[in-house]
C-alpha cells in the first residue's frame, strides 16, 4: 500500500491531530471530578493496526504516554472476552496483564475498535486517573504499599461495553470496589464519550478520503516521525554518556534508591540501558515497563527530538530509532506483583537522568534538573452521613532547571505529566479546606547564570475533624535538583504542620496524615537548578528577580554577589564581592549527594546492584538491607545530611568492598 503523497498527509496528520484533541476536550467537559476537569489528568489518541499512537493531541491532556502500546491488551481481552464487534469497548487498569499500558490501578485506559465495512481501521483509546479503586487507603495509593494486590481493584483487559451495552457485572464490581463510585461512573462514562466523538470524526474523514488513504496515511505518518527522530540523533555527538540520581529513599525505610543509565547513540538510533540501576522496591515506586521502551523511560528523547525539530509530528514513530536494556527485576523493571502505585515518582528521576546524561553530549541544549517531582495532594474528608469525600487538593510541582541562555521556568514544570492547577475557588467548593497561600516559593531556585525556576508553597487549613491528607509521590526532600556548568541546585522541599505553633511538626513522606479542624498544612516543592557560575549572573536580572519576588536581598547578596544599597545597586562592592568568590563549575549536586558519593560511588554502586540481581528475588531486599546497615553502622545518624569523617568514609568503603566480595 502506497503512502499518500506528502500534501495529503500533512492534512490528514493535521485531522488526526485534530480529533484526538476534540476526545479530550469532550472528555474534559464531560468529566465529574476536579482531576478530570481541572487537573486534566487524562489522555486520549488514535492507535493503528499495531496499538501504536499514530496521532496524539499537543496542547491538552497528560503528554508524556505517546510511547504507549495497546495490542497486547487488545489480544489479551480477545482472548478472554472474545473477538471485537462494533460497540465494544476494553477496559483494564492492571500494569501486568496491560504489559505496561496502565501503569498504576487508578488509572483506568479504554480502547474503542473503529470499524469500517467490517474492518477495523484504527483504535481510539483514553485513559482518566480516576479517584478511587479500592484498595487500602483512600485514592488507593500509597507509598508503603508492599504489593500490587494492597492497591485496589485489578480489572484485567477484558470488555467494559459490548455491542454498546455496559456490562452490567463490570459495572457492579466497579461499583462494589471503589469509596467514589458515582465519581468514577461519571469519569467512564466521559471516556466513552470521548471514544465516541473520536468513532464519529473518524468516519468522516472516511467519508471525505476513504479506506485506502487513512489506513496508509497512519503507518506514514510514524514513519515520517521516525526519519525525523533519526536526523534529529544523527545531530548528536556519537558516543556513550552516563548519569545517575537518586530517589531520597523507598518510603519504607532511610535508605536512598539509585537510578543510572547509559545512553549509546550511534548511526541515527539511541540504546538506553538501565543496568546499574537499584533492584525493585518493596514498596510502590516501580515502574512496570515489562521490559519494553515505555512512555515512562523514553519521555526526554521525546522532549529533546521535538526541541531541536519543532516540525516532528507527535506520534509513536519519534521512538522507532530507540532501542532499551531495563534489567528484569530491577526498579524499573519489576516483577509482579510488586506495587507500583507512586510509579511516577520513579519515572522523574528517570527523566532526570537521561536529561543529565544526554546532557554531556549537548551541554549547551539540555537544561539543569527540573524540581524533580509532582506531589497530588489528596484530602480524605469524612461525610456526615458515613463514607468519605475524596478529592486531589493541588497536582503540586515546581519549577524547571534553567539551560544556556534561558531561566528556568517558575512554578511551572510540564515534567512527565503537564498537568494543569485546580483554581482555589474549585476547590474551596468541593472540599472543607481553606487556602490560606499557593504561589512561588522565593530563593528556592538554583543560583545561577541562568536562575533555576521556583518552587511552590500551598498553605490550608483544614475545617473538617478526622480528614486525612495524601502526599503522593514527595521527592527532592534531601537529594537537590542538581545545578549545571556550575549552577547551584535549587532547595530541598518540606512538609511542616502547624508552622511556628507550639505543635508545629515538620514531616518527611508521609501516607495517611490524620489532621483536624484548624489545622493548617503547609507543602513547599523543591526550587530547580541553576546553570552557569551564578557570578556571572547579570545584575540587572538580579535586581528584577527582587522586584518580582523571586530572591530576597540577602539570598543575592550570598549566592550572586549582589549587593543594595537603599535598595539600588551597589557597582563597587558588587565587583569586589564577586572577583573574591570561587568560581564554580560542572554539576553541581548539593551536600547531600557529595557525602553519599563519597562512600557509594558509581562503580561500587553497579558492582552492589549487579550483584544483588543475580539473587533469587526473595533474597535481594534483605540482602541490600543488610549490607547498608553494615556500611552505614558507624556513620552519623542522618547521614548524608550530616557528612561523615575521612576517617569514617574509609572505613564504610572497606565495609562495601567486603559485603561484595562475599557475593
Amino acid at each position: 500500500m502506497s503512502p499518500p503523497d506528502p500534501v495529503l498527509l500533512e492534512i490528514l496528520g493535521n485531522k488526526f491531530a485534530s480529533v484526538t484533541e476534540e476526545m479530550c476536550l469532550t472528555l474534559q467537559r464531560t468529566g465529574r471530578t476536579l482531576y478530570v476537569k481541572e487537573t486534566a489528568d487524562f489522555a486520549c489518541a488514535l492507535a493503528g493496526a499495531e496499538g501504536r499512537f499514530f496521532a496524539y493531541p499537543r496542547s491538552i491532556g497528560v503528554s508524556g504516554f505517546v510511547g504507549l502500546e495497546c495490542l497486547p491488551t487488545i489480544e489479551a481481552a480477545v482472548a478472554a472476552c472474545g473477538a471485537l464487534e462494533p460497540g465494544d469497548v476494553i477496559l483494564t487498569n492492571d500494569p501486568y496483564r496491560s504489559t505496561g499500558l496502565a501503569t498504576h490501578l487508578p488509572d483506568l485506559h479504554m480502547i474503542e475498535p473503529y470499524f469500517h465495512e467490517g474492518e477495523i481501521v484504527a483504535y481510539g483509546w483514553c485513559f482518566v486517573h480516576c479517584s478511587d479503586v479500592g484498595g487500602r487507603v483512600a485514592s488507593s495509593i500509597s507509598p508503603v504499599n508492599t504489593e500490587i494486590f494492597q492497591e485496589g481493584l485489578r480489572i484485567p483487559p477484558l470488555k467494559l461495553m459490548r455491542r454498546g451495552e455496559m456490562s452490567p457485572e463490570v459495572r457492579l464490581f466497579l461499583d462494589a470496589n471503589s469509596r467514589t463510585p458515582e465519581a468514577n461512573m461519571g469519569d467512564i462514562r466521559a471516556m466513552l464519550a470521548s471514544l465516541a466523538t473520536g468513532r464519529r470524526r473518524v468516519a468522516q474523514m472516511l467519508g471525505q478520503h476513504g479506506q485506502t488513504d487513512l489506513v496508509a496515511a497512519q503507518e506514514a505518518l510514524m514513519t515520517y516521525a521516525a526519519g525525523k527522530a533519526e536526523a534529529v540523533l544523527r545531530r548528536i555527538p556519537e558516543g556513550r554518556y552516563s548519569f545517575s540520581d537518586y530517589l531520597d529513599d523507598d518510603a519504607a525505610t532511610r535508605l536512598p534508591v539509585r537510578l543510572s543509565v547509559t545512553v549509546e547513540i550511534r548511526d541515527g538510533r539511541v540504546h538506553l540501558d538501565f543496568t546499574g540501576t537499584d533492584p525493585q522496591v518493596a514498596t510502590a515506586m516501580n515502574i512496570p515497563s515489562c521490559g519494553r521502551p515505555h512512555a515512562w523511560l523514553t519521555l526526554r528523547m521525546l522532549a529533546l527530538v521535538q526541541t531541536l525539530d519543532r516540525s516532528a509530528p507527535l506520534n509513536a514513530g519519534l521512538l522507532r530509532p530507540l532501542s532499551i536494556t531495563a534489567p528484569k527485576g530491577s526498579l524499573v523493571n519489576p516483577e509482579e506483583p510488586a506495587a507500583t502505585g507512586v510509579r511516577h515518582a520513579a519515572a522523574i528521576r528517570v527523566n532526570d537522568i537521561l536529561n543529565g546524561a544526554f546532557g554531556l553530549a549537548l551541554p549547551d541544549v539540555l537544561p539543569a534538573a527540573a524540581s524533580g517531582t509532582v506531589i497530588p495532594i489528596v484530602m480524605s474528608e469524612p461525610r456526615p452521613s458515613g463514607g468519605r469525600m475524596v478529592q486531589v487538593i493541588e497536582p503540586l510541582i515546581g519549577g524547571t532547571g534553567a539551560r544556556h541562555g534561558h531561566d528556568g521556568v517558575d512554578g511551572r514544570d510540564s515534567g512527565i505529566s503537564n498537568l494543569a492547577n485546580n483554581p482555589v475557588e474549585t476547590v474551596e467548593a468541593e472540599l472543607g479546606v481553606e487556602v490560606l497561600r499557593y504561589g512561588l516559593r522565593p530563593d528556592s531556585g538554583g543560583a545561577g547564570q541562568w536562575r533555576g525556576g521556583c518552587g511552590m508553597v500551598l498553605s490550608f487549613r483544614v475545617l473538617t475533624d478526622g480528614t486525612h491528607i495524601l502526599g503522593r509521590g514527595m521527592e527532592r526532600l534531601m537529594f537537590r535538583p542538581w545545578g549545571q556548568a556550575g549552577g547551584q541546585p535549587g532547595l530541598p522541599g518540606s512538609l511542616v504542620v502547624n508552622e511556628g505553633c507550639p505543635r508545629e511538626r515538620r514531616l518527611g513522606k508521609i501516607d495517611v496524615l490524620e489532621v483536624n479542624a484548624g489545622d493548617i498544612v503547609t507543602f513547599r516543592t523543591p526550587g530547580a537548578g541553576g546553570w552557569g557560575d551564578p557570578m556571572a549572573r547579570d545584575p540587572q536580572a538580579v535586581l528584577a528577580d527582587l522586584a518580582a519576588g523571586f530572591v530576597t536581598p540577602d539570598h543575592a547578596r550570598r549566592a550572586y554577589g549582589v549587593v543594595l544599597c537603599d535598595g539600588a545597586l551597589n557597582n563597587a562592592a558588587t565587583e569586589a564581592l564577586r572577583r573574591n568568590a570561587p568560581a564554580s563549575h560542572g554539576t553541581v549536586f548539593g551536600p547531600e549527594r557529595e557525602a553519599w558519593d563519597s562512600i557509594f560511588g558509581s562503580a561500587l554502586m553497579d558492582r552492589l546492584n549487579a550483584a544483588l540481581l543475580a539473587l533469587p528475588l526473595a533474597r535481594r531486599q534483605s540482602r541490600r538491607r543488610e549490607i547498608y546497615d553494615t556500611v552505614l553502622a558507624d556513620l552519623p545518624s542522618d547521614f548524608p545530611r550530616n557528612p561523615a569523617s575521612d576517617t569514617q568514609c574509609e572505613t564504610a568503603i572497606r565495609r562495601l568492598e567486603t559485603c561484595l566480595s562475599s557475593f
